[in-house]
């Protein structure tokens, strides 16, 4: 998750703001919180629909490998791809 810098100031009625007190007691988190997740489920980030089906067809038309690698192996990789995602930032 990134750093929290940006201050959005929103104007709401009284009965919304109700409805968000009362989820975030019932979660025990603050309402900024609530209001972060409601963003986030209306407007995800990533890929689009689209874009992961058509990601899944590419993995299904894949030829099969021969010797696959075992789970410890499979690790390493992904530890290897995430830290040069992370290195670029």
């Amino acid at each position: 998750m990134s750093m929290l810098s940006v201050r959005l100031q929103v104007l709401i009625d009284q009965e919304r703001a109700n409805r968000l007190d009362e989820e975030a007691r019932r979660r025990g988190v603050s309402v900024a919180a609530i209001v972060r997740d409601g963003i986030d489920a209306v407007l995800p980030g990533g890929p689009t629909r689209a874009e992961r089906m058509a990601a899944l067809a590419r993995i299904k038309a894949a030829p099969p490998l021969e010797n696959p690698p075992d789970p410890d192996e499979i690790r390493a990789m992904l530890a290897e791809a995430h830290d040069r995602v992370t290195r670029l930032g």
